[in-house]
């Protein structure tokens, strides 16, 4: 049987890759080192933010560990479809941010024979599937799931804590209102 990974790169078609998990699990980081590769191979990359997410830089994507690269902000998954038109390789970091509708745009781009990396959060602050990551994974030829240290006792985290009081499912923040929990040290506010 062979093995294949995203660095075993199949010829002649396109595929999704999805890196998911808790905050400050190093998904962004993961998504850039991947990015970087591509570029290293002279593959035009593009490359896409939700404009929501103006954390760290309102043009590119950033991991906390403060690795960059340029981005497009756009609103919608359909405006990624329109500017990835020559991109063999497209990025898009905080999946969760986008409706469902990046579903549809991730298959169709595939179905180009593009090579899609998808980076988001997988679960809300209160450790619900954020939409549109369970599509996203369910139809992903490659899934990377990433993981943090909980903050409480030194354990593998998968849950985002929020620390502030918020009902919103979508607030966008950084260590300032979220931190990485196991399964025992997580907790939803309430």
């Amino acid at each position: 049987m062979i093995e294949f990974t995203p660095h075993s790169t199949p010829k002649n078609t396109g595929w999704i890759e999805v890196i998911a998990g808790c905050m400050f699990s190093g998904k962004t980081e993961e998504l850039i080192r991947r990015l970087r590769r591509a570029k290293i191979a002279r593959l035009n990359t593009k490359i896409f933010k939700p404009k929501i997410d103006n954390r760290y830089s309102s043009n590119d994507i950033v991991s906390h560990s403060e690795q960059s690269l340029p981005s497009i902000l756009v609103d919608s998954p359909q405006e990624i479809l329109l500017f990835s038109e020559d991109a063999q390789v497209i990025g898009i970091d905080e999946a969760q941010f986008f409706n469902n509708e990046l579903v549809e745009v991730c298959n169709t781009l595939a179905n180009q024979g593009k090579r899609i990396i998808i980076a988001g959060l997988d679960q809300d602050y209160r450790g619900i599937p954020f939409e549109p990551m369970p599509q996203l994974l369910a139809v992903a030829e490659y899934i990377t799931k990433t993981l943090a240290i909980c903050v409480v006792c030194g354990n593998p985290a998968d849950k985002t804590q929020r620390k502030i009081v918020s009902t919103e499912r979508v607030l966008v923040g950084a260590s300032d209102s979220y931190e990485a929990r196991c399964r025992k040290c997580h907790y939803i506010p309430e």
